[in-house]
């Protein structure tokens, strides 16, 4: 049979009602204008990716693609729907009708249509987090789990366990080994509540999020025509963030655009840094692999940062493994160098932070505008401390405050309680610690310590004798008493606290080893004090049963300082960014060192931390050491591998040292000098009355 090839008339028009040329730059505009095949976008920290995505939606539009036959896959509904309203606002309505979404809310679209084919109703229900953590903590219950005399992990443990597991290419094993040895043990039970899982869910009816992906990949290679029929539905395929993409995810786009191969992916792979939730950096990488005939599109032009910031950036990014090669420039002014400072410790450190962070603000930097960023969340508790004590107001992403954590508040619920007997509400916390333990007992015994006048005695009253929970009651009296005895200070009384806590901490976390972390900065803290009560003072407790809500702010005195995790962090911008605890085995994590992949990620995720400034950047490296936590001694002094393997390292930073100067009386005057190495005498005029430091 003879084939007629009709001729595609509906491309390429030569008059458009935007000038693509004029609003995008040339490396924009060609990625824009690239329209058939599969296009791999890589672009850079700050280049506009969100735009070069809104611009080509109009484009396709605007060369008569029906905008039906256009699929945007997000991460969250709001961007779908920021890049929808942005594009039609260029074009015109027509931009609304493009299928945009995010992966989970397509795959509902479509299988609801087709759920028949695997084996569901069509109104199944989708469950949230809640109600998946309820149905495995039936199954945990019903398999008696619950009783067992050595300790389960707790059902939001499990469904991570599980959860990770479909989403990596990792087995159950290998994530215990990683993240929770302490249940290695429990592996088999773990597998087995999975398959109970996924039979309890499909039994019911009942969908996880988890689920919309794997059955939507499960619908198109099962099922032929439905594959061949949704890929010529979708015509167009346009995926945000692919280097965010899991394995499952990176199947799923491709089978969509399996039959046209007209797919772009935008994304940057010196920015995939979750692969603790799932992301696979191997997908950005091997697209050209899948699809041949890739055309590659690099943006460089960035619009946030300064050249200085930008070259730094450049060069840290440059000493990959494996990398798509770019080389970001801009155009905004700015020739101060990212500052380099190594304090001698975490609180010359956070002292620094402070004084710099009210400068900046008395210059007319709001606080808002300026971001602390760090690799773990525990790793900002020194800072938090000295902010709260200099009356600097902030709010912290990627983990509460340090004060607010709920083991911090057990801990010093103990030390409360021998400040002050009539301590009520850190009565009842402290108590209820105690397993078997619960809030009518807890209130029985408060009131036979406070009302009754019994005192700690109260606990090992002849009455209580026989209770299951009495000789934990007998630990808790000896400890207080102990410390009543000594009345030491708070340094010297965290061991005993700690060699308390130590069961209960393991009974009650289940990521225990992150939250010991915590205390051990919580012991460095107490050094610092002579007093109980100059110590809980600057604590700033509130009661348990207190909720600190964020005001609103409506004045400059209402805003707060960001401090947040670089994770956390990832799409967001400062006017002045610090970045601290810059230290091999913090920055990188010492639990990376071990693997190449986990140093590279960690490698991309400082990447991540710089290119968030716009003016300045700090980098801090203060000298740390632990050892009065445990019986060795653990120094970390060396700045981040990913500073010193720099090259030249001195030409792309300057260097600042702290030093203080002393009035008489021994006090810091109002101006202390920050002294710069051999650098222009300019250069030394604008520092030498830099900020203001107390010992």
């Amino acid at each position: 049979m003879k084939k007629f090839v009709l001729k595609n008339t509906k491309r390429k028009k030569e008059n458009y009602s935007i000038d693509y040329h004029s609003e995008l730059n040339e490396q924009q505009y060609n990625a824009v204008t690239s329209i058939d095949g599969p296009q791999l976008i890589i672009a850079g920290a700050g280049t506009g990716k969100t735009r070069t995505l809104v611009y080509r939606v109009a484009y396709l539009v605007e060369n008569g693609i029906k905008p039906e036959s256009i699929l945007l896959l997000t991460f969250t509904r709001k961007a779908a729907q920021e890049m929808m309203k942005r594009a039609s606002n260029i074009l015109d309505e027509r931009c609304n009708r493009v299928a945009g979404g995010t992966f989970h809310s397509f795959s509902n679209f479509i299988l609801r249509k087709y759920a028949e084919l695997i084996d569901y109703s069509n109104n199944f229900t989708v469950i949230d987090r809640a109600d998946s953590e309820s149905l495995i903590g039936y199954i945990i219950s019903n398999l008696g789990l619950n009783k067992k005399e050595r300790r389960f992990p707790r059902k939001r443990t499990v469904l991570n366990i599980v959860s990770k597991s479909i989403n990596t290419t990792y087995s159950v094993r290998e994530i215990l080994e990683k993240e929770y040895p302490q249940f290695i043990e429990e592996e088999k039970e773990i597998i087995n509540i999975g398959k109970q899982y996924t039979h309890g869910k499909k039994t019911r009816n009942l969908m996880d999020y988890d689920d919309l992906l794997t059955n939507m990949v499960k619908l198109l290679t099962e099922n032929e025509k439905i594959r061949q029929k949704l890929s010529n539905t979708y015509n167009y395929v346009m995926i945000d963030e692919y280097q965010d993409t899991n394995h499952i995810q990176a199947l799923y786009a491709s089978l969509i655009a399996s039959e046209h191969e007209n797919i772009m992916v935008v994304g940057d792979d010196a920015q995939s840094i979750y692969s603790f939730r799932g992301a696979n950096f191997r997908n950005i990488m091997d697209f050209p692999i899948i699809f041949p005939k890739t055309e590659l599109h690099t943006i460089e032009q960035n619009y946030r940062s300064t050249q200085p910031i930008l070259d730094l950036t450049n060069q840290v990014i440059e000493n990959a493994e494996e990398k798509y090669s770019k080389e970001l420039f801009t155009d905004i002014e700015g020739i101060d160098k990212p500052i380099f400072i190594v304090p001698k410790d975490k609180f010359e450190q956070a002292r620094f932070i402070c004084q710099k962070v009210l400068e900046l603000r008395n210059d007319g930097v709001e606080l808002r505008n300026i971001g602390v960023l760090f690799r773990a969340g525990f790793h900002s508790n020194e800072l938090e401390i000295e902010l709260n004590e200099q009356n600097i107001p902030f709010v912290k992403f990627g983990g509460i405050k340090f004060i607010e954590a709920a083991h911090i508040k057990d801990v010093i619920a103990i030390l409360r309680v021998t400040y002050n007997q009539a301590d009520a509400i850190a009565w009842i916390r402290l108590l209820q610690l105690i397993k078997g333990v619960g809030a009518k007992t807890a209130d029985y015994l408060v009131n036979e310590i406070l009302v009754n006048d019994q005192g700690i005695k109260a606990l090992i009253s002849d009455t209580l004798k026989g209770k299951k929970y009495y000789s934990d009651l007998q630990s808790l009296y000896n400890l207080l008493d102990q410390i009543l005895e000594t009345d030491d200070e708070p340094i010297t009384m965290f061991p005993k606290i700690f060699e308390f806590y130590s069961p209960i901490i393991k009974q009650k976390y289940d990521d225990y080893k992150k939250r010991e972390l915590d205390l051990q900065s919580l012991l460095e803290i107490s050094d610092r004090y002579s007093s109980t009560e100059k110590f809980l003072t600057d604590m700033s407790l509130e009661p348990p049963e207190t909720s600190q809500v964020k005001a609103v702010a409506t004045d400059k005195d209402d805003e707060n300082l960001i401090l947040s995790t670089v994770h956390s962090a990832k799409g967001l911008e400062w006017h002045t960014v610090f970045v601290i605890q810059l230290l091999d085995g913090f920055f990188p994590s010492s639990y990376s060192l071990e693997s190449p992949e986990s140093i590279e990620e960690e490698r991309r995720l400082f990447y991540v931390a710089c290119t968030r400034a716009k003016k300045n950047l700090f980098l801090l490296s203060p000298n740390l050491s632990f050892s009065r936590f445990s019986s060795e001694t653990i120094s970390y002094s060396e700045p981040s591998r990913f500073l010193t393997e720099i090259e030249p390292f001195g030409e792309l930073t300057e260097r600042w040292e702290l030093t203080f100067d002393k009035s008489e009386n021994g006090q810091i005057d109002e101006e202390t000098q920050l002294l710069e190495d051999g650098k222009s005498k300019d250069t030394f005029n604008r520092i030498i009355n830099y900020f203001k430091l107390s010992e």
